[in-house]
């Protein structure tokens, strides 16, 4: 169990080091994809695989024995509250399809909560070690350097990640990108929120968007944009945490020409 003068610091510092030893996890499989048993979940586009679920139990026990009265919410095994007022949201792997199939675009994703606001987020991709850190009020960083956005970014001269998934009507996707496209915009899907969104934070994307996705593949990244100089749309006003919503995300000169291809019914206030 752990004890510190700063309840913050210590588990932001977890965070850091739960993010790379998951990863390594996840890299031993992933260089031995043979080895991995595969299993549908609602369709053959979400999967699971036997190291979605050790990685998880991994990071549950080590967050357990650090901070016992601690809330845990993973993908695999659901949401056991906690006494703390702490609550620890994790995808032990984002991108399971990527990283079934052999291409790198994965990640392990990590947001601590206070409260119902995320203050503290991990994004760690394993294939290209890049480890993006933030704190609530302390900035954004890749492996240590820290992250800034400029304000040269438009949707003309940038990329925009795009997400999609069947917790969405199928409509939604191809309206956006065809905007887009209008608009001379270019779009990327990589198959891992978490990890675009943390390329947002970066500046190697200008905006994300995608109609619906859980919180545990995006409350880390969002964060990593906030504190990069980005802006989002809070998942605060989503129905509810349990329920995901729609994620949005972009470098400040980019926010209001991205806000203006989403259907206007669904669209976020600036």
């Amino acid at each position: 169990m752990t004890t510190d003068s700063d309840p913050r610091a210590g588990r932001f510092a977890l965070a850091k080091r739960l993010g790379r030893d998951a990863g390594g996890m996840a890299l031993d499989y992933f260089r031995d994809r043979s080895s991995l048993t595969i299993d549908n979940k609602r369709n053959a586009h979400d999967i699971v695989s036997i190291a979605d679920r050790e990685i998880e139990r991994m990071l549950r026990a080590r967050i357990a024995a650090a901070f016992p009265d601690d809330g845990i919410w993973g993908e695999e095994f659901g949401r056991q509250p906690g006494t703390s007022g702490f609550e620890w949201v994790v995808d032990p792997i984002d991108g399971t399809s990527p990283f079934v199939f052999g291409m790198p675009s994965w990640c392990v994703s990590i947001a601590v909560m206070e409260g119902d606001r995320t203050f503290a987020g991990t994004v760690f991709a394993p294939v290209t070690d890049e480890l993006f850190a933030a704190e609530r009020g302390g900035g954004a960083f890749l492996n240590d350097g820290p992250l800034r956005l400029g304000a040269d970014a438009t949707l003309a001269n940038g990329l925009i990640g795009a997400g999609a998934s069947h917790r969405a009507p199928p409509d939604i996707a191809p309206r956006f990108i065809e905007r887009l496209l209008r608009a001379e915009g270019m779009f990327i899907r990589n198959g891992s929120g978490a990890l675009m969104l943390a390329y947002v934070a970066a500046g190697r994307l200008a905006g994300y968007y995608e109609p619906h996705i859980n919180a545990y593949d995006c409350l880390a990244g969002l964060l990593l944009v906030e504190e990069a100089g980005g802006w989002i749309h809070d998942p605060r006003l989503w129905e509810s945490l349990e329920a995901g919503g729609l994620a949005v995300a972009a470098s400040p000169s980019v926010r209001d020409d991205l806000l203006a291809l989403i259907d206007e019914d669904v669209r976020p206030r600036p």
